[in-house]
């Protein structure tokens, strides 16, 4: 926001978020349509407001596409992905994931054991949507076969992977908030695990308990014996098709940017088609843009399987572009920048400073994405932590429950679009079971007003914390 201009009083900052909060309310709990038009119709109003009180037109604009510039990596990433899922599809990848677990798991151990599979996933490759994409595609389909409910398997997979990925040394959101509260990347892990490890217990605890509901006794193998018949019917499910996981772990292995290595995990599963399966460069093609078709005659392999394609993230990409636009002009009108101050106003505690850059967190989470919600409120708060005695490894860990864990729980956020885009379930639908999402947050608050695991003042000065954050 121009220095010249004054920043809005807290009713002028409210009024854009509320209106904006109440219509994708009632566009997604009343009228049960997409977030896009609302969201839209919020960057009007704040754009309005941002007129009435005599914010230029091109400081808004310039703030809309500096933050939608920001997202670029990540809607190449949604590119990328959505050319994994038809490609390791037509490669035989995901359809021998799918045998091999219809052959080994069990109705009653699948949630606890599918949670646990993306965890680990997730931890040694360093990417949630990297694990949701692959090994969670692959489960939400065996779920789907052991008669589990989607919304169930993907609220096991959300909890997996968001576990991995927020312990994982190899995950950028880790390294990132690392980096902007000042702290050392393996402390800031270890001072994840108090609010980490007991939300992933309880969350695989209950996962343990719904799974109870499904019976191995009581379940009919035919239908899973009749998909895994179609499924090595239709597919040469030889070992050769492991070919492209195995070259993402190279990347990985390398430390080869998501772009690159995703993006050659497309390649590989492409040569892998033509190789194994014997389809055409057209074919490949076509698949790439449009997704893979299954026309097998077995309704459920058909459902599983026609998945993917550039053209199935179009939806998920310009709900992404819309959202930071939303963000971009909250920001440049200082809406955003006007509630962190009202809330830093009323800190008074220990407990308040945790509880404060919490909700900042997840407020600049509902209204932008992820690595907005590291940046203003990492910046902004680390001078408090140091003024209360609390360690900033705090800080890093609230930016980490309050932004990465909520990120797929949100269905504008990047996260929550990306796990509704890819394995086609609604983010209210599977939400409410990401139990280990949700819980960690809690249990931060918990230490944070018992005082356990809450690490004492060391002051750390990082580059990216004294640079000074002219806007807050």
């Amino acid at each position: 926001m121009p220095s010249s201009v004054r920043r809005p009083s807290l009713i002028a900052a409210l009024t854009p978020v509320v209106l904006t909060t109440l219509l994708l309310i009632y566009s997604l709990l009343s009228a049960k349509v997409a977030p896009h038009i609302p969201l839209l119709l919020g960057t009007a109003i704040t754009v309005a407001c941002g007129w009435v009180r005599g914010v230029a037109w091109q400081d808004i604009q310039q703030g809309m596409v500096d933050s939608v510039a920001v997202s670029v990596p990540v809607l190449f990433i949604f590119l990328m992905v959505g050319m994994t899922v038809s490609t390791w599809i037509l490669s035989g990848t995901v359809p021998l994931m799918i045998v091999s677990g219809l052959e080994t798991l069990s109705p009653s151990a699948f949630l606890p054991l599918t949670c646990c599979i993306c965890a680990l996933v997730s931890v040694f490759t360093g990417t949630s949507w990297g694990t949701v994409g692959t090994v969670g595609l692959a489960l939400v389909g065996i779920g789907e076969s052991l008669l589990v409910p989607t919304y169930l398997s993907a609220g096991a997979i959300v909890s997996g992977a968001w576990f991995g990925d927020k312990l994982s040394p190899l995950s950028d959101t880790t390294n990132f908030t690392a980096a902007i509260a000042g702290v050392d990347l393996y402390q800031h892990i270890k001072n994840l695990l108090p609010s980490t490890l007991p939300s992933m217990f309880v969350a695989i605890v209950i996962y343990a308990l719904l799974g109870t509901q499904y019976q191995s006794s009581n379940f009919d193998r035919t239908e899973t014996l009749a998909i895994s018949h179609q499924l090595h019917t239709d597919f040469n499910l030889s070992l050769w098709v492991l070919i492209p996981p195995l070259v993402i772990a190279i990347t990985i292995i390398k430390r080869l940017p998501p772009v690159i290595g995703v993006f050659l995990g497309v390649i590989a599963a492409s040569v892998t088609a033509m190789l194994v399966q014997g389809v055409t460069v057209t074919t490949v093609l076509q698949v790439m843009m449009s997704g893979y078709e299954s026309s097998s005659g077995n309704p459920q392999v058909d459902t599983l399987l026609s998945k993917g394609g550039i053209t199935s993230m179009m939806w998920v990409i310009s709900l992404i572009m819309i959202a930071m636009a939303l963000g971009g002009a909250l920001t440049a009108t200082g809406v955003l920048q006007t509630l962190l101050q009202s809330l830093i106003n009323r800190i008074g505690s220990r407990f308040q400073v945790v509880l404060a850059s919490l909700v900042a967190a997840f407020g600049f989470n509902l209204a932008s994405n992820a690595f907005i919600a590291y940046t203003l409120p990492g910046r902004v708060f680390g001078p408090l932590y140091d003024r209360y005695q609390l360690n900033r490894s705090n800080l890093s860990r609230v930016l980490e429950d309050g932004a990465t864990m909520t990120a797929p729980l949100i269905p504008w956020n990047s996260g929550g679009v990306f796990v509704a885009g890819t394995i086609g379930v609604a983010t209210l639908a599977y939400a409410p079971f990401a139990f280990a999402n949700w819980l960690s947050p809690l249990f931060g608050l918990l230490w944070a007003y018992t005082g356990w695991f809450l690490p004492v003042h060391t002051i750390h000065t990082h580059p990216l914390q004294e640079k000074p954050c002219n806007d807050c």
